[in-house]
């Protein structure tokens, strides 16, 4: 009984030494978010979304960019079918993340894969993948990618609290620039990973395609730039393959 007491504290003891890693190694990329959530809350309001919707929009949608092309097209009075095709198209880059990642959380019961699904965000994938690569074979990777999820969760929600209570105070705090802060961030996620040519043409591909198609609506671009990263960067790979199979 002793033994197995130890054993469980052991465990919830390496748990939450997972989850609070998890959170920390995060804390670089909320300061990205903090701009946009506080921007976000302050525009919704004016968009002619009550304090409770607001909110809840964060909730229960938890998708930035997702959230700000919903607002500009509830100000136009779009249609609800047409809210929902476009920020389902921008959220498309999402399937890319979930295929990296099956392989770590497969294994896991549903009531771990639905939350950690729904807290996907591009700050975590970019966060918990580095851990689940790792080569130890610890089984509490899946707590370390809860608590990098929970970090940018609660910092989206109590952002756009901020937004909708103070963001007033600051009337022209859309125009500040500090969505300088996004790409910034964006772009200190993407470096670590450039160690290769088949990396470098898939985000240099991605990012020609993005500016070409700039203009496309309902944010195919985003798309269009993602689906030619990815082709351009596994063409490169197997270019490099080939060559290598030559030489030996």
């Amino acid at each position: 009984m002793t033994t197995t007491f130890k054993q469980d504290a052991t465990a919830l003891s390496l748990a939450r030494l997972e989850f609070l890693i998890g959170m920390r190694d995060t804390i670089p990329l909320l300061v990205g978010a903090i701009p946009f959530g506080i921007i976000f809350g302050t525009l919704a309001i004016s968009s002619g979304l009550s304090f409770w919707e607001t909110l809840a929009m964060s909730a229960f949608v938890f998708a930035g960019s997702a959230q700000f092309i919903a607002l500009g097209l509830l100000a136009i009075g779009t249609s609800w079918p047409i809210i929902i095709l476009t920020t389902f198209v921008v959220n498309l880059r999402h399937l890319l993340y979930a295929v990296t990642l099956l392989p770590h959380v497969k294994s896991l019961p549903q009531h771990w894969q639905i939350p950690l699904a729904f807290w996907l965000t591009d700050e975590t994938f970019a966060v918990v993948i580095k851990r689940y690569d790792q080569p130890d074979s610890s089984p509490y990777k899946r707590w370390y990618h809860l608590g990098s999820a929970l970090a940018m969760y609660f910092n989206w929600l109590f952002c756009t609290f901020l937004g909708l209570t103070i963001g007033h105070t600051f009337p022209y705090i859309s125009a500040w620039g500090l969505d300088f802060a996004m790409p910034v961030t964006f772009i200190g996620m993407i470096i670590p990973y450039l160690k290769n040519h088949p990396m470098w043409a898939a985000v240099l591909i991605a990012g020609s395609v993005s500016l070409a198609t700039y203009s496309l609506p309902y944010k195919l671009g985003l798309i269009l730039a993602a689906l030619a990263g990815v082709v351009g960067g596994y063409m490169v790979e197997q270019f490099t393959k080939s060559n290598v199979r030559r030489e030996t």
